[in-house]
């Protein structure tokens, strides 16, 4: 699975949790750049992400996500 593709899928779902057709992702990108981007929607998001690769993160996995590549480096690691 390529990193471009994920960051695809991604995009996705964060405009569909966050409302917002027009977000653009990019792997640097944190909650901080990101409106509406807080604990509540997170936890929608790491669902999503979980439903969409059929895999579960563990915790130290999500605690350990400070960004968008982060979270592509944990798909690409749970999803071997």
């Amino acid at each position: 699975m390529e990193r471009e593709e994920i960051l695809k899928s991604l995009n996705v779902i964060f405009q569909e949790v966050l409302k917002n057709t027009g977000l653009q992702l990019d792997e640097t990108m944190s909650a901080n750049d990101v409106d509406g981007w807080d604990s509540l929607s997170n936890m929608t998001i790491v669902s999503e992400v979980e439903r969409r690769w059929n895999f579960r993160f563990k915790l130290h996995d999500i605690v350990k996500m400070r960004n968008i590549g982060d979270m592509i480096d944990c798909i690409i690691k749970r999803s071997k």
